[in-house]
């Protein structure tokens, strides 16, 4: 069972919209939290582009920077805020700082219950290098025998081998595995095209016409599964 890992098993406190707004109203900024959330539609956007254009962001630390302080100007600039008043790295700070990431409060119930199954587990993400000190953070990365990361790997979804790497470490057939995800273009439709099985994890309601297989609760993985 493979799981990805931002708003799938991890995500910043409480939320990404919501730090964000936090964030700003600290720096004197006061913004309606909707419009905060509407505007935080530019993170999926720019990964679909950066995915497009051949972007490999997570692979240093400088990629990675230039990325997300490009995700928080078109915020700003969306939401009529500063953004060359170092705001941006103000949230740059924030979305990096470990203390600010906590786990879904789903994930150690599924976690237990698969591996009390037998269930081998891993991680694959594109996600800079310091999700694996994260991940040990929040008390979990030893439940992941199988851990692919692109900042360390140095290949992102959806290139068809990072999804091969975490088969081959865990010596898988794609049709023994399940892919879990979040994001349909990453998460759900290249894992399948290796004949994987992919689930949609939906927590926020994003993708309620999604036609194959969407949970908006892990602790719903294990009927979703059997009812494959």
């Amino acid at each position: 069972m493979l799981f990805d890992a931002g708003e799938t098993l991890v995500h910043p406190v409480p939320s990404f919209p919501e730090l964000f707004e936090r964030v700003v109203r600290d720096a004197g900024h006061r913004r309606d939290p909707d419009a905060v959330a509407e505007a935080s539609a530019a993170v999926r956007v720019r990964f679909s582009e950066a995915s497009r254009d051949g972007e490999r962001w997570t692979l240093t630390a400088a990629s990675s920077r230039s990325f997300w302080l490009g995700v928080y100007e078109r915020m700003l600039v969306s939401l009529d805020l500063p953004s060359e008043d170092g705001l941006g790295e103000t949230l740059y700070s924030a979305f990096t700082d470990l203390d600010n990431y906590a786990l879904f409060d789903d994930v150690p119930e599924t976690l237990d219950a698969l591996e009390a199954a037998g269930v081998t587990l891993g991680v694959v993400s594109n996600f800079e290098a310091w999700l694996d000190d994260l991940l040990g953070t929040l008390g979990v990365r030893h439940r992941f025998p199988i851990c692919v990361i692109s900042g360390l790997e140095g290949i992102e979804k959806p290139d068809p081998r990072i999804y091969e790497m975490a088969l081959g470490r865990g010596a898988t057939s794609p049709g023994d595995a399940a892919f879990v995800g979040d994001n349909p273009e990453f998460d759900v439709d290249p894992p399948a095209a290796l004949g994987m099985f992919p689930v949609l994890i939906d927590r926020r309601g994003r993708h309620v016409d999604h036609v194959g297989t969407r949970i908006t609760d892990l602790r719903f993985l294990a009927d979703a599964l059997e009812a494959a």
